[in-house]
């Protein structure tokens, strides 16, 4: 079996010859020829520029014997069309100008047209696609409504979500506004970028963890269900909520072929918690990425004893890698998830 089938036939629950494995943020800061890249290009530009992203999104894919590719992009570049005005700042992370924290805020949010206001991704897709030549699929991605409406709450990061939770539970009409809003929005997104040759997609749920189980099934769970329900069923859907294992229950009833679990959640006990309805994709904590070869084996041989080698398990970080990651320690995690999990 090759690099081209492993990937797509787990989150279907097929059968492998070994566990296929993709890490998240795998084209990023953590690999020189990314940083060669950003030394000449501002982000925003580097995220416009399709030549630009069919670079950084190759680069793992040749250094590396990953079982996908994802396209280089950022969760918040769609809310420009909606009329969010943001800026990427070098130290800070991204900062929204124009919070939303009003009824009047939400209305004025604009529907957006991806395949045409965001040209430059969608030719980028087609452009990478063409350059993978079958190698190995395609991942598009979003963010989750919920984690996309706490940005522009807050008007960044967060440690307590103030804002988000005072629209929430004090103006819960403009709330779910909001929210309907952002699933139209990223219905459309990701199914543009589906047409664009994506061959799965997967929605980030960043922040999601911060709520109650009361909270998600009132404020998120009806607009994450239809936002999964909606997309195109050709392609694999992966869900990725972070932190929240223990609203795991309530993120399998929204939806996903797929579901992604952080760290802090034992992938057997939470698989067998699911009844293995979905597939699983997991759980690596990308610190351990820093440890002892004896520490990584240990813990990538847990992952995979809880996984039991059934169909449906994708490896994975349980969030994304980290920029100073020791790159030979990466190349060790893959050459050796592919090695203990080998089914020959």
């Amino acid at each position: 079996m090759s690099r081209a089938d492993r990937y797509l036939r787990a989150c279907r629950k097929e059968g492998v010859d070994c566990t296929p494995l993709w890490i998240m943020r795998q084209a990023g800061r953590y690999l020189e020829e990314y940083r060669a890249v950003r030394a000449r290009h501002s982000f925003i530009e580097v995220c416009k520029t399709p030549e630009l992203v069919v670079e950084i999104t190759l680069q793992p894919v040749r250094r590396f014997e990953l079982d996908a590719a994802i396209i280089f992009a950022d969760i918040l570049l769609p809310l420009e069309k909606m009329g969010i005005d943001f800026e990427f700042t070098k130290d800070e992370g991204p900062q929204i100008h124009n919070t939303v924290r009003t009824r009047a805020d939400v209305e004025k949010m604009r529907a957006i047209s991806p395949r045409e206001e965001m040209a430059y991704l969608m030719d980028a897709i087609r452009l990478v696609r063409r350059e993978l030549n079958g190698q190995v699929p395609l991942i598009g991605f979003s963010g989750a409504p919920f984690t996309l409406a706490s940005y522009i709450t807050e008007g960044g990061g967060s440690r307590n979500y103030v804002f988000t939770k005072s629209l929430m539970y004090r103006e819960p009409d403009a709330w779910h506004l909001l929210m309907e809003k952002l699933t139209d929005m990223v219905i459309v997104y990701l199914g543009a970028q589906i047409e664009a040759g994506v061959q799965a997609v997967q929605v980030f749920d960043s922040w999601v963890g911060c709520l109650s189980p009361a909270d998600y099934r009132e404020f998120v769970l009806p607009h994450q269900k239809r936002l999964m329900a909606s997309l195109d069923p050709a392609v694999p859907h992966v869900h990725f909520a972070f932190g929240a294992s223990h609203l795991l229950p309530l993120v399998a009833e929204a939806g996903g072929d797929v579901l992604g679990l952080d760290w802090r959640t034992d992938i057997g006990t939470a698989w067998k918690a699911l009844d293995y309805a979905p597939a699983i994709q997991g759980n690596l904590d990308p610190v351990a990425l820093y440890g002892s070869r004896e520490y990584l084996k240990r813990r990538v041989t847990e992952i995979l004893a809880g996984a039991e080698n059934r169909s449906g398990h994708i490896f994975n970080l349980g969030h994304g890698i980290l920029p100073n990651t020791p790159v030979d320690n990466v190349k060790y995690l893959i050459d050796l998830v592919h090695e203990l999990s080998s089914r020959r």
